[in-house]
Parts: structure tokens; C-alpha cells; sequence
């Protein structure tokens, strides 16, 4: 493959312009690597998969052996250049205090406008630079094909924290990620950011359902984060612990100190709440055009009025006339997987009397949800 580290003088102003051309696109930070596969992340990838910590989660998952190697998608790549994008990192509100009156629910701050959307462009002002200069690039972000946390560390972009986040000197771990691949040899850049946790364990103490395991090491089948994207049946032990969330959860981010120093003065992010009676009245190409760039699992929009109906029975008020509508608008749902989480959410907000509404249903997982201890009540 060639060493970048003995590119010429050429290819030095070539990654000097790179590296304007990125900061000027809007990237807070950029990072050159070597294209070498990333082996001792791919021996961590395949026993976590065979440990069962990553569930059914694919993603890197789905094929280590190709996630870790650049080659697999640019055969001719010699280089990578790392982008970081940044995302605002407001400090989170309380829930009661917001919205319309209406129960809200809440979106990870990564997830409320399309911040990948912006770090591709801004990855592809790069691509052109190389393009321009004759080199093949190719452009990956949130893309199974490349171990981006991975890649950002060799390039010297930031540390990993305990939360298996990057965290990127200035600006923690609220950024997305990304790389450009070329087959340029271009000037390796810095040695890899220090560890800046030190003794901290915050994010492992401050998960909600102590999914952070060891030190860099996340049980998939715990995480919030994951479970709200996984098809099927939210496990009834994490419920109560999802609150208001219906897509992602920044808890192990929002108590890191690094990612508290930042600028709090924007409480609410614009986009972090959902009206959930909204959502739950919508129609279901309504709501994949509202939120189809979310990861919805199977594209099925049954999941996210799961996720509403968790997030329902855990912010709203079991009187409210709206909220009674759309419990019993959902305990008729023709998907099982909506019916079962409705009879939850109604048990939750001490609504037993609706649940009678599915009173002779069949299936498994409504009935298993009827004969299941109650949750507690809130």
C-alpha cells in the first residue's frame, strides 16, 4: 500500500489545503491516516458479536472484516482524511416546563436536523480537492463500510471515552463523524489524541440502565440508544428508564465534563421534542416522511408509535382526554407490536380500564403484555 509518511513535498500542500478546505467547510477538526485495516478493532468487533453485546445491531457489526478495512471500499486507497462535524450541545431542559401543554417527547441531539447531510458536504469539499488533483476519493459517513470512531482516533481527531464515544479536544463528543478515502499518499497527520477520562466515570455511573459495562465497552442489549432502533418488543425491564425519549439518548454524554464545558446558553435544542399525540395521530407515510432519516427498523413506522406509546405512558397525564384517544386508538392498532406497547402505556398511566379493549386478542405479545406484572404506576 505504500507509506503516506514518505509523500512528497506535493502531497504535504495537498494536505495543507485539504485541511483548509475542510475547516472552512465547516469541520471542527481533520485528521490524515494511513489506510492500514484496523485488525485490533476488528478482533474487538468479532468477540463482542459473539459475546452477544451488540444484539442485533449491524452496522460495523454486520461484516467486520469489511468495516476494518478501507481496502474492501477503495481498493486503491492509500489514505484517509477524518472529518469531525459539530452538533449543538445544549444542556437539556425539563421536559414539564416545554412544548404546548401536549406531552413531548424527546430526540437525541444528533438526530434533530440532518447533521450527516452537512458533513457529507462538507466531506465532499474535500473529495473535490483530491478529485481536482487527479486522485480517486470516495466519501463515507454513517456507513457500514468503515469503523469511523476508529478511523478518527488513528487520525488524531480526539480520544475515546469511557461511552466508546470519540471525544475531540474543544468540542467533546458532540460531533458525527466521517472519512474521505483516496488513493493520494498523503503526510500521516498526528499521533493519536491522549485519553482525557482519566479516573472519570461519569457517563459508566449516569447511564440509566448501567448498559456501559467496562471502561469503552457497551451492552447493546441495555443501551437506550439501540433498543428504541431494534425491531420487536421493547424488554419491559428498560421502560420506565426510556422516560419521554423516542429516538436515541445523550445521558452518558450530557453528564461528561468535557461536554459540560461547553456552551449551555441554547437550553433546548430546536428539534429535541416531539408532540407525541402528534406523532401518534399522524398517518404512517406521515411519519416516514417526517422521520425516515431516522434508523426505523424494517422502515416500519409500527416502531416509532412504539417508541411514542413507551415514551406516552411515562411524561403523559392518563386523564388527558388526547391521551386516552390515542391509547384507544392504538389498542386497535392492526400490528401487535403497537397494541402490546398501548396496553403498557395505558397500565402505566392507570388507565386498567382501557385495556379491556383488547380483551380476546391473540396474539403472543398482547397477551404476554396483559398477564405481565403492572409497571409502576407514575
Amino acid at each position: 500500500m505504500g507509506d503516506p509518511q514518505t509523500a512528497d513535498a506535493g502531497s504535504a500542500a495537498l494536505r495543507d489545503r485539504l485541511v483548509t478546505v475542510g475547516r472552512s467547510a465547516g469541520l471542527v477538526a481533520v485528521g490524515i491516516t494511513d489506510a492500514t485495516p484496523f485488525e485490533d478493532t476488528r478482533q474487538v468487533l468479532e468477540e463482542r458479536k459473539a459475546a452477544g453485546l451488540a444484539a442485533d445491531m449491524q452496522f460495523t457489526y454486520r461484516n467486520p472484516a469489511r468495516s476494518t478495512d478501507p481496502q474492501q471500499a477503495l481498493r486503491s486507497v492509500q489514505s484517509l482524511v477524518v472529518g469531525a462535524w459539530p452538533y449543538p450541545a445544549g444542556l437539556p431542559a425539563d421536559q414539564a416546563t416545554l412544548g404546548s401543554g401536549r406531552p413531548q417527547g424527546e430526540v437525541a441531539r444528533y438526530a434533530t436536523s440532518d447533521h450527516y447531510a452537512d458533513l457529507r458536504g462538507a466531506l465532499g469539499a474535500m473529495a473535490q480537492v483530491l478529485i481536482d488533483a487527479g486522485h480517486v476519493a470516495r466519501v463515507l459517513a454513517d456507513d457500514n463500510a468503515l469503523v469511523d470512531r476508529a478511523a478518527a482516533h488513528r487520525a488524531g481527531i480526539g480520544w475515546f471515552g469511557k461511552n466508546a464515544n470519540i471525544l475531540v479536544p474543544g468540542h467533546g463528543s458532540w460531533v458525527v463523524l466521517g472519512a474521505v478515502l483516496t488513493d493520494a499518499r498523503l503526510p500521516v497527520g498526528s499521533e493519536p489524541v491522549p485519553d482525557g477520562c482519566g479516573p472519570c466515570r461519569r457517563c459508566m455511573d449516569g447511564c440509566p440502565t448501567g448498559a456501559i459495562i467496562a471502561p469503552g465497552v457497551v451492552d447493546a442489549r441495555r443501551c437506550l440508544a439501540w433498543l428504541v432502533q431494534a425491531p420487536g418488543i421493547i424488554p419491559r425491564e428498560v421502560r420506565v428508564a426510556l422516560g419521554g425519549r423516542i429516538y436515541g439518548c445523550d445521558d452518558c454524554q450530557e453528564v461528561c465534563p468535557p461536554n459540560r464545558r461547553l456552551d449551555d446558553s441554547a437550553l433546548v435544542t430546536a428539534g429535541r421534542l416531539v408532540d407525541l399525540i402528534g406523532l401518534l395521530g399522524a398517518g404512517d407515510d406521515e411519519l416516514l416522511e417526517r422521520h425516515g432519516r431516522w434508523y426505523v427498523a424494517e422502515r416500519n413506522p409500527a416502531y416509532l408509535r412504539r417508541n411514542a406509546l413507551v415514551a406516552l405512558g411515562n411524561v403523559a397525564d392518563g386523564n388527558d382526554p388526547q391521551v386516552v384517544a390515542a391509547l384507544v386508538g392504538h389498542l386497535a392498532h392492526p400490528e401487535a407490536v403497537v397494541r402490546a406497547h398501548a396496553v403498557w402505556a395505558a397500565r402505566r398511566l392507570g388507565r386498567d380500564d382501557l385495556v379491556a379493549l383488547v380483551d380476546g386478542d391473540e396474539s403472543t405479545d398482547v397477551v404476554d403484555e396483559v398477564r405481565s406484572p403492572p409497571p409502576p404506576a407514575r
